[in-house]
């Protein structure tokens, strides 16, 4: 890294020797896996159940990470874990409009009533 002359290096504020070391947020690790989990099975309509818990769980995990003061990471794993989630979700919506869809043509497609022979009064 080059310092432009004249201009002093930042310095970082001095850490108080009780301070916790920075560290990831296990619910954010937990948020990603079940992101990506709900989006591979977001046609299957099974995404539901996954992507809502990420949700559920980034929402706790933010609050955390805010009250932490900075001593909890992992928002790049948060905002990639909610964005899996709500992609799966839009699938999951995608899904279910194509069945029913789907439901209404065959319904319409089928005969209305009972269906007689042609030699039959």
């Amino acid at each position: 890294m080059t310092i432009a002359p004249g201009s002093a290096p930042a310095a970082s504020a001095p850490r108080h020797p009780l301070d916790p070391d920075p560290v990831r947020a296990t619910k954010a690790r937990a948020v990603f896996a079940l992101g990506l989990m709900a989006a591979l099975t977001g046609l299957l309509i099974g995404g539901v159940v996954p992507a809502t818990v990420a949700l559920y769980l980034a929402r706790q995990a933010r609050r955390e990470a805010y009250a932490s003061a900075g001593f909890l990471t992992g928002a790049a794993w948060l905002r990639r874990g909610e964005r899996l989630a709500w992609t799966s979700l839009v699938l999951v919506a995608v899904s279910v409009v194509v069945v029913l869809v789907i439901g209404v043509i065959r319904l319409a497609e089928a005969p209305y009533g009972q269906d007689f022979a042609p030699d039959v009064d």
